[in-house]
């Protein structure tokens, strides 16, 4: 008797990206994300897909996570101690964030005034293809009447 093999789904990317495997690990990781607002380590992801009973690696939430990123489904910004933050995003276009050095709110900004200077720069300078990231952060208004920072 011949055996066939159905394929797993696959998640849509953006054009030109190739498509996601639909794995339990990567949905694991997925549901993780969706259940928090804020960003959040690989070691603080695994610890909440752990805690919702499923069996992953860090090694494979760390590879679901980039693969994530890679398809623009998930930012990741750098804290200030130089760590890999993940959230998903609500929007789908090129933003920024203002993050919480307290409580690690964040907020996606726009920045249409450095978006034009950054384009400037790089033309100034004979550069195309350019990229940038751009993360603001600071004390939110829950954090500095809570802690009556300034």
């Amino acid at each position: 008797m011949t055996q066939h093999h159905t394929p797993e789904p696959a998640v849509t990317t953006p054009a030109g990206s190739p498509p996601l495997r639909d794995t339990r690990q990567r949905r694991a990781v997925a549901a993780a994300l969706d259940a928090s607002d804020e960003f959040r380590s690989a070691q603080d992801l695994h610890q909440l897909v752990r805690d919702s009973g499923e069996r992953v690696g860090l090694a494979t939430v760390y590879r679901a996570l980039q693969a994530m990123v890679d398809a623009g489904e998930v930012d990741v910004v750098r804290s200030e101690a130089g760590e890999a933050q993940y959230r998903r995003c609500d929007v789908a276009h090129h933003h920024h964030h203002l993050i919480c050095r307290g409580c690690g709110k964040a907020v996606e900004v726009e920045g249409p005034a450095f978006e034009e200077w950054a384009d400037a720069v790089a033309r100034q300078h004979g550069f195309v293809d350019v990229r940038h990231t751009l993360e603001l952060t600071g004390t939110c208004a829950d954090c500095r009447r809570a802690g009556g920072a300034g």
